[in-house]
């Protein structure tokens, strides 16, 4: 497997030219991220993703997590990782100070997060997860609760999981069937079955700390009816160290296509008479406080869409570089050269390229809208924000991981026949990136929420005020000079009238009551949003790149590098977009016209 190597330039670009970091600085509670002390982060993060992260990724893929004896082992080398990871501060980079987080913007934090998917997406997950339930107790916890876990949780000494699923229910949580029962003491027993648990068991740390939705006897039918729970592994004594065991146990270890060291478990409550539970919040509202844990994990899994594409283009670019084979198409002489040589695979490691930079810039963006939401002195600004977060969450969990999978996949082609057998490394990237478009919920589901909740339940407002900030972008190219400007403004302007119309058309259907017709254009009309948003942010990376250009000293290399792959991703990605608008319209004459039988 060809070595990773973090792309800090990229991602540094990214931040202080595409995405403006410097404004997130400015706001209340961001001032630590100063230019120096963000690059030393990403500098030191490329540095132990890269050297410590990323040769355990073949070892993990290998050896697999094991269940043995009820508790389950990671591959070798995998709990001194954790243990320097966890020394090292990573895992407290966004949290509050007063906990032992470092206060650091959420958007600093996406960076760091995407070097740890790209080197290691297995170990990747276990961090991934626990950030999300932080933020849920930071969010909705008691302050009792917050006193006894978030410390633990920041430092990484304890981890926690995300217990949703079960074997009847999948994505439709109004099924949970898991039981709560008061106890006199004012805690909670839990019995049930959870699947699919990350990291529900592992021995990284002391303690895991399980967020789990469960139902009360006398709850309300359906998804009003479901109450959040902390259950922990180890119950906490009065000191803050791990007690008595708690009732639940690792039943099993899914086997699966990819992510082999990530432990997915299935997880048992109460066999012997109910796992102590305590209510996050107020009974029957877990689903809303639970959001915020899914919310901060769809936006982790569409970074690890990123991640896994950074990842595979590097295997391929360096393999293109070395694999011999074929004779130059540009004079037909002389003996084979070079894959990298020849037009095709340029073409497919520039679509690798552009697709992975315009996934990557779109995920911070929306990192910048979060912290804005949460940090802003003005009340309206904020809210602006949290729409366009509300907006962007499923293009950048459900367009990134589709992205992550294409881009997979392509590296695998570039590969030939040394990509389909396992040494090369490339397979295990497409193995591995295959997962992310399904779990945090699936694309569908994702396409389903922009639009009917993001787009129809305020009428295309949000989407609207999306698009009129990418109609800036294109006005400010026709300022600059050149043609490359022309070509990126001319296909950027196409794609935002396609996206204009599909958002009317979108509004329109559910006013008229067609809610299945607009259901099965869902998938195309947030594949356009992707691709239109994904150009949107690579006209802003050619906007500075071209006005860098013109600055003495400037380094021409980078920055042409970063115009040609965004006129690249114009001409070759977003030209045929507005293809996808008769697809969203006229869907819902042929999606649903077979009976069942005739399938």
């Amino acid at each position: 497997m060809i070595p990773y190597t973090a792309p800090v330039d990229d991602l540094r670009f990214v931040l202080n030219e595409v995405v403006g970091l410097d404004a997130i600085a400015a706001l209340p509670n961001c001032e630590s991220a100063a230019p120096d002390l963000v690059d030393a982060v990403l500098e030191e993060a490329g540095r132990f993703a890269s050297g410590v992260l990323a040769p355990l990724n073949r070892v993990g893929d290998k050896e697999g997590s094991k269940l043995e004896n009820g508790v389950v082992r990671t591959p070798a080398g995998w709990k001194e990782a954790y243990t320097q990871f966890a020394e090292a501060g990573w895992n407290s980079l966004p949290f509050e100070p007063e906990y032992g987080g470092q206060g650091l913007p959420w958007t600093v934090a996406f960076a760091v997060n995407e070097m740890w998917q790209a080197a290691n997406l297995s170990f990747g997950l276990c961090p991934l997860l626990n950030q999300g339930a932080v933020d849920l107790l930071t969010e909705h916890g008691s302050a009792e609760q917050k006193s006894v876990y978030l410390s633990k949780m920041i430092s990484g000494e304890w981890t926690g999981t995300m217990n949703l699923t079960e074997p009847q229910a999948g994505s439709d949580l109004a099924a949970v069937r898991t039981k709560a029962v008061r106890a006199e003491d004012g805690s909670y027993r839990i019995t049930g079955q959870k699947i699919f648990i990350t990291y529900g068991e592992h021995d990284l740390t002391e303690n895991i700390v399980h967020l789990v939705l469960a139902r009360l006897p006398d709850a309300p039918a359906g998804i009003k009816g479901i109450s959040l729970f902390i259950v922990p592994k180890f119950l906490p004594k009065a000191d803050g160290t791990p007690g008595e065991r708690n009732d639940l146990r690792c039943a099993s270890l899914e086997h699966k296509l990819g992510i082999m060291a990530s432990p997915t478990a299935v997880m048992a409550y109460g066999d012997n008479g109910g796992a102590v539970g305590f209510l996050v919040g107020e009974e029957n509202r877990g689903i809303e406080y639970m959001f915020t844990m899914m919310n901060n994990a769809r936006l982790g899994v569409g970074i690890q869409g990123v991640a896994i594409a950074e990842r595979a283009y590097q295997q391929a670019r360096d393999f293109a570089k070395t694999r011999v084979q074929s004779k130059d198409l540009a004079d037909g002489k002389g003996g084979p050269v070079a894959i990298i040589r020849h037009p095709d695979v340029r073409r497919m490691l520039l679509d690798m390229r552009a697709k992975t930079e315009a996934a990557r810039a779109l995920a911070l963006f929306a990192g910048t809208q979060l912290d804005i939401s949460r940090h802003h002195p003005e009340p309206a600004v904020r809210a602006a924000a949290a729409a366009r977060v509300d907006v962007l969450t499923p293009i950048v969990k459900a367009w990134s991981t589709d992205i992550g999978c294409e881009v997979a996949s392509t590296g695998v082609q570039i590969h030939g026949g040394m990509g389909f057998i396992e040494e090369t490394g490339a397979a295990q990237h497409y193995r591995d990136a295959r997962i992310t478009p399904i779990y945090e919920g699936t694309n569908g589901i994702h396409a389903n929420d922009l639009t009917f909740r993001k787009t129809g339940r305020d009428k295309g407002t949000s989407a609207k005020a999306l698009i009129a900030d990418m109609r800036a972008t294109a006005d400010a190219l026709a300022s600059l000079p050149g043609d490359d400007a022309v070509v990126i403004r001319n296909a950027l302007n196409a794609g935002i009238e396609a996206l204009e119309q599909a958002v009317a058309w979108v509004v329109a259907t559910q006013a008229e009551g067609d809610l299945q017709g607009a259901a099965a254009g869902a998938v195309a009309y947030l594949r356009l949003w992707g691709t239109v948003a994904g150009g949107w942010m690579l006209a802003r990376s050619a906007i500075k790149a071209l006005e860098g250009l013109q600055r003495p000293g400037a380094n021409a290399s980078f920055l042409e590098t970063k115009l040609v792959t965004a006129r690249f991703y114009a001409e070759q990605i977003l030209t045929p977009a507005p293809a996808l608008l008769p697809t969203i319209v006229t869907a819902r004459n042929t999606v649903m016209a077979l009976s069942e039988e005739q399938f």
